[in-house]
């Protein structure tokens, strides 16, 4: 995914509007908007769930696709927490081909009865439509549990356009539903059920706040099912979804149950089968009771030639900002391995080594389990409870403990592997450049690389092009000081099909690694990095596309990092010169210039339109003022969504691959986007 970062510059040469001028701010007076016109009667007040309606990103983060699934965590985070607290052995969810979804479970149900404080309503709809309610402020109902802000199912009832809830307690069944947060008559007594109980709830977003296209994605959905079935063994998860859904979507079936004893260890197993391991056994275990305060479930596994991960839980909720419980995990591990290299001898070795060496390469998975967690935000996307780490820390010091004690050959071998990494870092910090120049000479830098002069790294950028012609343009268009290029032959290698043997000896990637100077996966250096910006600046046709796609699988298979910390940029270069006598304007694409040609230029004036052939049949001149000059240019800056990995994983896998039929089912998929002007290129 990709966002524009846009200049404020006084000349716009994609056809940009000149700013109006602002009129001075004069002060109110009476009569005229002043202190007589702001009254009591202006002062809105909302009541309800309107609030919401008002402000989702207040309580959602947004209206994004990461926020409308967010409102499926809130729904199965109830029914897991019944789950924790023994009373529900299953939950259901199906997804259904009209985009409603049904989560259901076997716990105790939501109550009926009404309500002490409102006795007209019954608990059910106070909950339903009202603001911080619930049965998790008081630890008597629930001893841990994934919300606690009790705005969760109210939210979700707020965001629907149709919500429907049925309950069977006592053997009876009751059911009410609800449009966009309103109670649409009451709650209705369905009669006398037998071998049910439970809740379901079956909603569907409303399009008003997330969009006409707005739809909940298989894929999703179905990873965000089977992690709650590993994160705790004692639910089963039944997975339903309408098989018309699944069309060009891999790996998803319409049925499936999960049921994980192992938890995280058989989740971690799963995550890293194909990885070449640093020592054969995962360090796994669990303290306390699911459900108890202070639960704290863990698996660890050292991968010797692959980029860790850390994925933490709290009370079931992922926290993917991380937090104190991660805090305490990390301590925890440097202590172990520091204590055991002072039983083997080697205290002195290890005394360099820090917690971030011991996480290079750590595979992890984590999952607490506390009372009243703090979290950051009403997203609970980092956990902010300061016991959490102590929990932890106390948790995994002793079995940590006894696994080294236990495994001193493969203890050994991860103590060496830790301890590389240290030695690595502070050479690397010891070597680190003082002036460009000087590590030029060092590096042995490509042959064809135009560096820059300047020695900081700040405003640095590192240009990369296809061909030695775009090269030539693009080295006299920049300005030496902090611009540099490195031309590349045409396509580079596509990593996500070669194999480990095509991509060591590969001579340009190897010479973009060596520009670049940061190194790759476990070896991949943030304070090595020589440019603040890598930007790929390719031929604005579907060739050039290709190729920046190739660079982009690059970077993402093997320098995630630099995508994470905001390095990587694409520059966007125009396709089109269009003129009418003196004046010239630039256009990116065919319908940005069929937008010029009615809004720029007179009705009945004669067009020059000049397509660009490439980056190399611009002048100089035209390719600094349009794409590389930062007071003039665009750059769309590429980012990952840190709640989508799988599925850009999964998304990268299908189309840059080795299997060929993936890409062909995404191209029949996709047939009836394809125009005439792309199938003649």
């Amino acid at each position: 995914m990709s966002k524009q970062l846009k200049p404020k510059a006084k000349d716009d040469f994609f056809g940009g509007e000149e700013p109006k001028s602002r009129a001075p701010v004069k002060a109110a007076s009476r009569g005229s908007g002043g202190e007589a016109d702001y009254t009591a009667a202006d002062i809105e007040v909302l009541e309800g769930l309107e609030p919401v309606r008002r402000r989702p990103g207040m309580y959602i983060g947004g209206t994004d696709e990461k926020a409308l699934h967010h409102l499926f965590a809130e729904v199965i985070d109830n029914s897991m927490d019944e789950a924790l607290a023994g009373h529900a052995t299953f939950i259901g969810v199906d997804l259904s081909a009209d985009g409603f979804l049904t989560v259901i479970d076997n716990g105790r149900g939501i109550p009926i009865d009404p309500h002490p404080k409102f006795p007209k309503k019954s608990a059910l709809e106070v909950i339903m439509c009202t603001l911080h309610s619930g049965g998790k402020f008081d630890s008597k109902v629930y001893e841990t549990s994934g919300g606690l802000h009790g705005v969760g199912i109210s939210v979700v009832n707020a965001l629907s356009s149709l919500l429907e809830v049925e309950v069977a307690r006592s053997q009876k069944l009751y059911r009410m539903r609800f449009e966009r947060g309103h109670p649409k008559g009451k709650l209705e007594d369905l009669g006398k059920v037998n071998n049910r109980r439970g809740t379901r709830v079956r909603f569907k977003p409303d399009t008003d706040i997330f969009g006409a296209k707005a739809a909940f994605k298989p894929q999703r959905l179905f990873k965000m099912t089977r992690s709650k079935a590993y994160l705790f063994g004692g639910v089963e998860i039944r997975w339903n979804c309408a098989p018309e859904l699944l069309k060009g979507v891999e790996d998803v079936p319409a049925e499936a149950t999960f049921h994980f004893p192992g938890g995280l260890k058989d989740y971690l197993a799963a995550a890293i089968h194909a990885d070449t391991l640093v020592h054969p056994d995962i360090f796994s275990g669990k303290s306390g009771r699911n459900g108890a305060h202070g639960a704290c479930e863990w698996a660890v596994a050292w991968t010797a030639d692959a980029d860790g991960f850390l994925s933490s839980y709290t009370n079931t909720v992922p926290t993917p900002d991380g937090g104190t419980h991660e805090s305490g995990l990390r301590s925890a591990l440097l202590r172990g391995l520091k204590d055991h290299a002072e039983r083997v001898g080697q205290g002195k070795r290890a005394s360099s080594i820090t917690s971030e060496d011991v996480m290079v390469g750590a595979a992890v998975m984590l999952s607490v389990f506390v009372r009243e967690p703090e979290f950051q935000g009403q997203t609970k996307d980092r956990l902010a409870t300061a016991e959490a780490q102590r929990i932890v820390e106390q948790a995994m010091k002793d079995p940590f403990d006894h696994w080294l004690s236990g495994n001193p050959n493969q203890a050994n071998r991860l103590l060496d592997f830790v301890v590389d990494r240290a030695e690595e870092r502070l050479r690397r910090r010891q070597e680190k450049e003082t002036a460009r120049k000087t590590a030029g000479k060092k590096l042995r830098l490509p042959g064809k690389l135009a560096d820059c002069t300047d020695a900081g790294l700040d405003g640095s950028e590192l240009f990369i092009v296809e061909g030695d012609s775009a090269g030539g343009s693009a080295k006299q268009a920049r300005d030496r000081k902090n611009q540099a290029v490195l031309p590349l032959r045409g396509k580079i290698l596509n990593v996500a099909s070669a194999g480990k043997d095509k991509l060591t000896a590969n001579t340009q990637l190897a010479d973009l690694v060596q520009a670049i100077g940061c190194g790759m996966l476990a070896q991949y250096r943030e304070e090595d990095l020589r440019y603040q910006r890598i930007i790929i600046m390719t031929d604005a046709d579907v060739d050039g596309a290709h190729i920046a796609s190739l660079l982009i699988t690059f970077f993402y298979r093997q320098m995630p990092r630099l995508i994470d910390e905001g390095h990587l940029f694409l520059a966007v270069p125009p396709l089109y010169k269009l003129t009418v006598g003196t004046k010239s304007i630039y256009a990116r694409d065919d319908a940005h210039k069929e937008a010029l040609i009615k809004s720029e230029f007179n009705t009945n004036a004669k067009v020059e339109v000049n397509r660009f052939k490439g980056l190399g049949e611009m002048m100089p001149a035209q390719l600094k003022e349009t794409t590389m000059d930062p007071a003039r240019r665009t750059l769309l800056k590429v980012v990952l969504l840190a709640d989508d990995r799988d599925t850009t994983a999964d998304s990268v896998e299908r189309l840059m691959g080795t299997k060929a039929e993936a890409r062909f089912a995404f191209i029949s998929d996709k047939a009836e986007f394809a125009n005439e002007e792309l199938l003649d290129v």
